[in-house]
């Protein structure tokens, strides 16, 4: 083999480690600073100080009676509970409109140093099956209207001040 030859080959070799290893680097370098672990409340409880500051999906159902609206409508406080451990939730954002107590939910965010979970993230668990009114069944607009937690008396408040 020439010394020309040998050179490419040599040169080649070189490239393809160094772009192995930058393509290694992009995959694997930062992937523990963007791991988010998923956690039932009564894991977080356990893990204790070890789960404050950690991007972490809690997952479990919304604990009756402990659902609680600001005035500003827009936080929400409430806790998930797995029936071993309960951990106080706090969302600053709108909820989807088939929130309420006793569904199943999975909240992404942080732990905090006071023991308060602060979401930036809230989704509820559900089956996607729609069932319609059976045979000779009626459409029910007030039971739906519980099912989505809407404040009938405010509503009916409002539809007295736009009259």
């Amino acid at each position: 083999m020439n010394t020309d030859r040998k050179r490419r080959l040599v040169f080649a070799a070189f490239a393809i480690l160094i772009t192995v290893g930058v393509l290694a680097y992009l995959a694997f370098g930062g992937i523990g600073e963007n791991l988010v672990y998923y956690w039932s409340p009564s894991e977080l409880e356990a893990a204790g100080d070890k789960a404050i500051g950690a991007s972490i999906r809690l997952g479990g159902l919304v604990a009756p009676g402990s659902v609680v609206r600001d005035e500003d409508g827009l936080t929400l406080r409430f806790d998930v509970t797995d029936g071993e451990g309960t951990v106080p939730v706090y969302a600053n954002s709108v909820p989807p409109a088939m929130f309420r107590e006793g569904i199943g939910v999975v909240v992404e965010g942080t732990m905090l140093s006071s023991g308060q979970f602060e979401t930036h993230r809230l989704l509820i668990k559900h089956d996607n099956q729609y069932q319609p009114p059976g045979e000779g069944e009626e459409f029910d607009m007030q039971e739906m209207m519980k099912s989505m937690q809407f404040e009938l008396e405010k509503q009916t408040q409002e539809k007295g001040d736009d009259v």
